[in-house]
């Protein structure tokens, strides 16, 4: 394992003085189940202290970054980058699963290529690059890896909003009008229902969207329709 924590040190510019640290990172819970007495901890406390770090850093980077956006789009912007998926693609990206400690059963269930997984490895790794480097080399870390070029295009492009947001600000723009939205139907039990529901725009179907909500539904109809404005 030492030889490829090495590998992972130089394709992230980054050396640890806590070699364990860096090694903690990669403890699945899972992995713990299988080897109880294993020298080392999940990495759970460890991804619950860079969640936070990773929050503060966005914070300070979106304050210096964009000054005229208020703190609602700051809110916004944080969410769509911090997310699991952008997390996860990171950590894809670097290579973390290849690391991870996991069960056999994890394992076997592709478990290295979970986003669950890799997104709590990310953060993870933040919490031991600032525990082992500072707070400067972790602000790096982040602007290097996870914010370089893909931040900037979420907020040129105001992907930050939600589709129906992000629909409605379109044809307000273009055609002064706004979409409609209308259930199609209601299958399932009272409890469990699913909502199909279609976008329109002038009296023409845009978009169709599933969801066990009616918002969900919208929100997934609005998606569909942007992807096909986008094609």
């Amino acid at each position: 394992m030492k030889n490829k924590l090495d590998t992972l040190e130089k394709n992230i510019s980054v050396s640890f003085k806590n070699k364990e640290l860096l090694e903690n990172v990669f403890i699945h819970r899972s992995f713990l189940n299988e080897h109880k007495t294993f020298h080392l901890p999940s990495n759970e406390k460890l991804e619950f202290l860079g969640d936070s770090v990773l929050s503060l850093i966005t914070s300070i980077f979106l304050y210096k970054n964009y000054p005229d956006l208020d703190e609602g789009k700051y809110t916004d912007i944080k969410a769509a980058i911090v997310r699991t998926e952008s997390l996860a693609e990171v950590g894809k990206k670097i290579n973390l699963g290849s690391f991870v400690y996991l069960s056999k059963g994890e394992e076997l269930n592709s478990g290295k290529d979970n986003k669950n997984i890799l997104a709590d490895c990310f953060e993870s790794l933040v919490a031991a690059i600032f525990i082992d480097q500072g707070f400067n080399t972790a602000y790096n870390f982040i602007v290097d890896n996870l914010f370089k070029d893909k931040l900037d295009y979420i907020v040129k492009n105001r992907l930050y909003l939600s589709p129906k947001s992000r629909l409605q600000e379109l044809s307000q723009a273009q055609h002064k009008s706004l979409p409609l939205y209308v259930v199609e139907k209601e299958t399932g039990p009272e409890h469990k229902k699913e909502f199909e529901v279609s976008v329109l725009f002038e009296n023409k179907k845009i978009g169709h969207g599933l969801g066990l909500s009616k918002k969900e539904a919208e929100e997934n109809a609005a998606k569909n329709a942007l992807e096909k404005m986008e094609k």
